[in-house]
């Protein structure tokens, strides 16, 4: 199974107390960018078939390959839904703005499906997590056809506005299992309750570091 981590963003974010401006993806806890990390997290894991899935050139000087999806997909609408890479092999994406718990990539990666599976958090949450809502990490894909078929689904959707919000993991999620759309449906899914994490700004991070969760040993 190809993983696939998605940066399908070009947006820069400000640093607090800097002047730098970096995409979601290289932001640094305990030193070490949030893709370098999940790299790290699946080799350690033997996992070395890692891919890239980015509209930007900014990824090209890490050492695994990478996809320019917009090459692949010239779909109009929400671009979040480009960083899918088309697979028909087996394939698993990661998102690229994740602080993973080293937990959660061995549950992504030791989960079997023979069909989809998402993984994500849900209440009751741990003592762990800083945030009030449930987030999406990851989808886990074989039936590659009946995937990309939701995903076309959930652009057509979007463009009629048919949902509260941009289609985005929950929304495309109910349409692959066929539940009730603009609910979010704390069911049927892997969930993943430990500080694992979307790093929106600098009070994730913070957050993170403060208490010291998912600090590798070797610093």
């Amino acid at each position: 199974m190809k993983y696939i981590i998605m940066c399908g963003g070009v947006t820069l974010y400000n640093i607090k107390d800097t002047n730098d401006k970096v995409p979601k993806p290289f932001r640094k806890i305990y030193g070490e960018r949030l893709i370098d990390r999940t790299i790290r997290q699946l080799r350690e894991n033997n996992i070395e078939d890692i891919a890239i899935s980015s509209l930007s050139d900014i990824f090209d000087d890490i050492r695994v390959p990478v996809l320019k999806h917009d090459n692949a997909m010239t779909w109009d609408g929400y671009v979040w839904l480009h960083a899918f890479y088309p697979m028909t092999d087996p394939v698993c994406y990661l998102y690229g703005d994740v602080f993973y718990s080293d937990e959660a990539i061995r549950t992504i990666i030791q989960t079997e499906t023979n069909d989809i599976e998402f993984f994500a958090s849900a209440p009751p949450f741990s003592k762990q997590y800083n945030k009030r809502w449930a987030e999406p990490f990851t989808f886990k894909v074989v039936n590659t056809e009946w995937f990309f078929f939701c995903v076309k689904w959930a652009q057509e959707l979007h463009k009629r506005n048919k949902f509260k919000r941009p289609p985005i993991s929950w929304e495309l999620w109910q349409l692959i299992k066929g539940t009730t759309l603009n609910e979010i449906d704390y069911t049927n899914y892997t969930a993943i309750n430990d500080f694992t994490v979307d790093i929106d700004g600098e009070a994730e991070a913070k957050y993170m570091e403060l208490h010291g969760f998912g600090k590798p040993s070797r610093t």
